[in-house]
């Protein structure tokens, strides 16, 4: 049994009992351990001991940070492996704290603060745009590289894609164009690869608190159990090679997308998405769903409480009581949802 699957097992217990402090805590742990994946880190068991004591409520987030400073503060030298749990312990920890916050900005000033707190001391130059241009060898192009943004173009990037993607309207989009869409934005921001290291963990980090401002409770187990498929997903998004006959292609990226916002369970397996990959199988395709971006959010709160008020929706998906209304009312004429057993002690039901 590999190092990660002992975390997931000592922290799943919590998720077992059912208590929902414990529970929304564990789920971020295991995003924010999960998210290490990407460059092949692993927490330490020091870690994991601070995690259970911060999901079972004795010591606060900021003590965790700080019990994990004096850790490796105090271990003097050290091995690489050990200087790679520092870094997944770390970053581990920011990203629960980051992921514990509401406050969010969506702006191009928000990806360097993310990156800036999570690296900070880890990496030279956290929180700032890199000086220079690079390549990275991929497993999953063969050997082959992305061409990412030139560095002295960042700054005009982002903001570009940035502005974009705030003029863009989600109003009336079915599920399908709004998660093609979320994907394309996705990946445009990875592909400007802004910072010298972290780039992904960041941009997770980064996309998490950017989707739940459309009202979603993130499946960020999804995260948790498949941020290297995440990373190759952005990888072969953002990919050509007319020789080769490869095109640029977001499928991959849209089933992480929709495992993340609905029931969708595709197998995000990393081969899948290799080059020389022949998918045969047609049963993986991507379901067409044709509710709203809205409508997904209100189906995902309602089975997990078939009792929610639309005041307490409302409050979750950032819109007027009013709009909520109408919205449900809409999704019982489509045949989304049904109330049964009147309206005061009533429940709504999902229909698929």
């Amino acid at each position: 049994m590999d190092k990660k699957e002992d975390w997931n097992l000592e922290l799943s217990e919590y998720i077992k009992q059912g208590e929902p402090s414990r529970v929304e805590k564990t789920k971020t742990w295991e995003t924010a351990i999960g998210l290490q994946d990407v460059d092949g880190l692993k927490p330490s068991k020091y870690l994991i001991k601070q995690a259970r004591e911060h999901i079972e409520g004795n010591i606060d987030i900021e003590e965790v940070k700080t019990r994990i400073d004096e850790y490796y503060e105090v271990r003097g030298s050290r091995k690489n492996i050990e200087k790679e749990n520092e870094e997944a312990d770390k970053v581990a920890a920011r990203i629960t704290e980051l992921l514990s916050e509401n406050a969010f900005n969506f702006a191009p000033t928000e990806l360097l603060n993310i990156h800036k707190r999570l690296f900070k001391d880890i990496f030279d130059g956290a929180g700032e745009y890199r000086d220079y241009n690079f390549t990275k060898k991929e497993w999953v192009l063969n050997g082959d590289t992305v061409i990412y943004a030139p560095y002295e173009s960042i700054r005009e990037t982002l903001e570009y894609d940035f502005d974009q993607e705030k003029k863009f309207s989600y109003k009336d989009l079915s599920l399908d164009e709004s998660i093609r869409h979320l994907c394309r934005f996705t990946s445009n921001i990875w592909q400007v690869h802004p910072f010298c290291e972290g780039n992904t963990r960041t941009t997770a980090v980064f996309i998490i608190k950017y989707l739940r401002t459309f009202g979603f409770n993130i499946k960020t187990q999804v995260f948790a159990d498949n941020s290297w498929y995440f990373r190759n997903s952005l990888v072969r998004a953002n990919y050509k090679n007319f020789e080769k006959n490869v095109y640029e292609d977001t499928s991959f990226l849209e089933k992480f997308f929709y495992n993340l916002l609905t029931e969708s369970k595709h197998e995000l397996k990393n081969r899948y998405a290799h080059i020389d990959f022949v998918q045969e199988e047609k049963q993986n395709d991507v379901k067409s769903n044709n509710q709203t971006l809205e409508e997904q959010a209100i189906i995902n709160i309602l089975k997990e409480n078939s009792k929610a008020k639309q005041e307490e929706i409302a409050s979750k998906i950032n819109k007027s009581v009013r709009t909520v209304k109408k919205y449900m009312s809409e999704m019982q004429d489509k045949g989304l949802i049904e109330r049964k057993n009147g309206k005061k002690n009533g429940e709504w039901f999902v229909n698929y």
